[in-house]
C-alpha cells in the first residue's frame, strides 16, 4: 500500500514522537509498503492550537492508508484513516494547570477546551479504527471523550542495539529532555541525598539546563547532548536508571533499560511508566522526592543482587517487543 504517517512539527525540536515516526516509517517500509511521512508545523500555546487542526483539516493527503499519531495529525480527513494516539493536546485535559501549560479553570479556558474537546471527538471519532500507545492514553481518551482506542505498544528507538549484563557501576543513568515534565532539576538534587556516593550521569538538553546546572553537585556528572553510541554505553554500565516523569505517555527510556537489564527507578504518577514498571520487581516505585530517589539509589547501591535481578526481569518483560505485529495491526485495521 501506499501509506503516509502524519504527525506534528515543532521546529528545531526533536524527541521521542519524532523517532517513533522515523522507527513506524522504516518498519512499513521493511513490509514492503510505500511510505511517506507527513507533519505541519504546530504550536501547541492556546491562542494557536486551533490553526493547526485546521490546517490538517484542510490538507490534500492521497494515499491508500493515512496513519496519524498525535494532535494535530489526527485531524487529516481520509476515508482509511487509523489513529495510533501518542498523545492528545494534554494541556486541554489533563494538564490543565500544570506549570508548563497555558490552560486553567477560568472562563476563557474552559470554552477553550470544551470547543477543543467537541472537535477531538469529531476528529477522532470518525477513524475506523484508533490505537494507542500505552493503556494509560487509552484511558485518557475514554475518560475526556468517550471514545476507546486499543493499547498497541511498540520497541524504544535503540531496540536491538542494547546489550544487556556486564558489570553494575558505580552510577545511576538518567536520560530525557531538560523540562518541567521530566524532572530533571528534582533527579539531580536527589544526589545531595545519596549516602552511598553513587554517581549521577545526567544526559539531556532543554530549558531547565541551567537551573540543572546550578543544583548539580558533586555526584553529578552532565553529559549535554548525548549521541547513541555513548548513550548506549552508559545504560551498559549503569547500576539503574532513574526515570521520573509526571504522567508520560509511554516512556521509552524505561523500555530501553529493560532491555539493557538495568532496573528503574521512578514516580507513582509517572504514568505509562507504571505499565512496565513494578515496585521491587523491576524496579522502585518512589514518591517522586529527591529523598525518595536518593533512597531508591542507596537502596540498589546496597543490593547490587538485587538490582540484577530487578534488571534480569524487566529484560524479560520487554523480550516481545517487535515491529512486526504493530505493522500487522495497523495495516489490517481499516476496511
Amino acid at each position: 500500500m501506499e501509506i503516509v504517517v502524519a504527525g506534528a512539527q515543532v521546529p528545531f525540536m526533536r524527541g521521542g514522537a519524532e523517532l517513533a515516526l522515523d522507527n513506524l516509517q522504516t518498519a512499513l517500509a521493511a513490509a514492503g509498503h510505500d511510505v511517506e511521512q507527513v507533519r505541519i508545523p504546530t504550536a501547541f500555546d492556546k491562542e494557536r492550537s486551533f490553526d493547526s487542526a485546521l490546517a490538517w483539516r484542510m490538507a490534500p493527503v492521497d494515499a491508500d492508508l493515512v496513519i496519524p499519531v498525535n494532535f494535530p495529525a489526527y485531524f487529516v480527513r481520509h476515508r482509511r484513516k487509523v489513529v495510533w494516539l501518542f498523545h492528545q493536546h494534554r494541556n486541554f485535559y489533563d494538564a490543565v494547570d500544570a506549570p508548563w501549560s497555558d490552560l486553567g479553570h477560568d472562563e476563557a479556558s474552559l470554552e477553550l477546551r470544551r470547543i477543543m474537546t467537541e472537535w477531538d471527538n469529531r476528529a477522532l471519532g470518525e477513524a475506523p479504527a484508533r490505537f494507542a500507545i500505552s493503556a494509560l492514553v487509552a484511558g485518557r481518551l475514554r475518560r475526556f471523550n468517550g471514545l476507546d482506542a486499543e493499547p498497541l505498544y511498540h520497541p524504544p528507538p535503540l531496540h536491538g542495539r542494547l546489550r544487556p549484563g556486564g558489570e553494575l557501576g558505580d552510577y545511576v543513568f538518567a536520560v530525557n529532555r531538560l523540562e518541567q515534565n521530566k524532572r530533571p532539576v528534582a533527579i539531580v538534587e536527589a544526589m545531595a541525598h545519596v549516602r552511598s556516593g553513587t554517581r549521577l550521569a545526567l544526559a539531556g538538553r532543554g530549558s531547565l539546563e541551567a537551573a540543572v546546572r546550578e543544583r548539580a553537585g558533586p555526584l553529578v556528572d552532565l553529559l549535554g547532548a548525548a549521541g547513541d553510541a555513548d548513550v548506549l554505553e552508559r545504560y551498559h554500565g549503569a547500576l539503574a536508571v532513574i526515570y521520573v516523569p509526571h504522567e508520560e505517555d509511554y516512556g521509552y527510556v524505561t523500555l530501553e533499560a529493560f532491555e539493557a537489564g538495568k532496573p528503574v527507578i521512578t514516580a507513582a504518577d509517572s504514568g505509562g511508566v507504571l505499565e512496565w514498571v513494578e515496585d521491587g520487581v523491576t524496579g522502585i516505585v518512589t514518591d517522586g522526592t529527591p529523598e525518595g530517589i536518593a533512597a531508591a539509589v542507596d537502596r540498589l547501591a546496597g543490593d547490587r543482587e538485587l538490582a540484577r535481578r530487578m534488571g534480569e526481569a524487566g529484560r524479560a518483560k520487554v523480550a516481545g517487543l517487535a515491529w512486526e505485529p504493530v505493522v500487522a495491526r495497523l495495516t489490517g485495521a481499516a476496511p
